[in-house]
């Protein structure tokens, strides 16, 4: 399975992007409760209306919710009559992202609206994230997210890619950077902790928790009337590894070195990069296959270490990056989503500021 486009004569860019503030439980809202306000939120930034948006598409999973085609609800959120274009996509909401692209590029809707969520805490996500396993020789012995993520940990420290003090400086780095981040649910440097799985610790985990995220596309000069500086997209690929663990190098990320290439990401330096990385290790990883050096600032909003609401997050690298370039923060990003155990399906977007005089 893979993702290409190569565009045509349009250019569609982010708009408009909105979050929740992350947090560890919202026992009291559920999930339409949550979504609601970030739509409004989004909507409110460009001016438009429901009735103004070509298409609408969302990511997420209904492992999280427990039940079938849990996604429906959230339409009630959208306002799904009169009826709308729409479709959704079981993964994270960046793959929403690129199909909401592809339908701007191809010319069959000129904006579209784009969302994900995710609710993490009613149940163990570590043992729910276990079914996306080969359902015949790894999802019986149920080895849990952080297990497997502990297993490419100990892969580059074997390989002296890194070590463990280097992962610490991640963690702190990461958490740090996220004071400045007021939706973020661990802001700020904190000790590095007890050894969950040898070599992480809990420092070196993403936390479980709640969170939306929203963003709205569109396309050419209408681009232009609804943001000051649109984050244009300049390319966006996904592709993806192996399905078995045990025929990969999770020392590596080909798929995404490869989506980075398609997308165009090699093609000039980039200032900023949102990395989808989970686990310490994983920053390692992206840093090698994305050949990002110390003059890139990565994870400015503090990254899926200081949030990372399952099948949002990666949306949520997206709207991180292109807040930047909206802000004037930034001119050329890149933002990078994951889905699957150890980085195994991988998507990558370039976005870009219009010049400055």
């Amino acid at each position: 399975m893979t993702g290409e486009f190569t565009g045509g004569p349009r250019d569609v860019a982010v708009v408009a992007c909105a979050q929740s503030d992350h947090r560890r439980r919202t026992d009291e809202l559920s999930e339409v409760e949550m979504l609601m306000p970030v739509l409004h939120e989004v909507l409110e930034r460009t001016g438009l209306t429901a009735a103004d948006i070509g298409f609408t598409c969302s990511g997420s999973s209904d492992y999280l919710a427990g039940r079938a085609f849990s996604f429906t609800m959230a339409l009630d959120g959208v306002g799904a009559w009169p009826p709308i274009s729409e479709s959704h996509v079981e993964m994270d909401g960046a793959w929403a992202l690129y199909e909401a692209w592809v339908k701007l590029l191809t010319g069959d809707a000129d904006t579209a609206l784009v969302y994900a969520y995710g609710k993490s805490s009613p149940g163990s996500v570590r043992d729910v994230l276990t079914r996306q396993l080969d359902p015949y020789y790894v999802a019986p012995l149920w080895p849990d997210s952080v297990a497997l993520a502990a297993l490419q940990a100990q892969a580059l420290v074997d390989a002296g890619h890194t070590d463990e003090p280097a992962l610490a400086a991640v963690a702190a780095r990461s958490r740090d950077a996220a004071t400045g981040n007021v939706h973020a649910q661990l802001p700020g440097a904190r000790p590095h902790g007890e050894y969950v799985v040898r070599p992480l610790r809990t420092g070196d985990c993403p936390p479980i928790g709640d969170g939306a995220v929203a963003v709205v596309l569109a396309a050419g000069d209408r681009a232009r009337a609804l943001c000051a500086r649109p984050a244009w997209i300049r390319g966006m690929d996904h592709r993806v590894e192996a399905h078995s663990l045990g025929v990969r190098d999770l020392t590596d990320s080909p798929s995404t070195r490869l989506a980075a290439e398609r997308a165009g990401a090699f093609a000039r330096p980039v200032d900023t990069a949102e990395l989808h990385a989970p686990f310490t290790s994983q920053e390692v990883v992206l840093r090698r296959a994305l050949r990002l050096d110390d003059g890139v600032l990565v994870n400015p909003s503090g990254g899926a270490l200081a949030a990372n609401p399952v099948m949002a997050a990666g949306l949520v690298r997206v709207a991180e990056a292109a807040g930047r370039i909206h802000r004037g923060a930034s001119d050329r990003a890149l933002a990078h989503a994951t889905s699957g155990p150890c980085l195994q399906q991988n998507l990558v977007a370039v976005l870009e500021g219009e010049s400055r005089a």
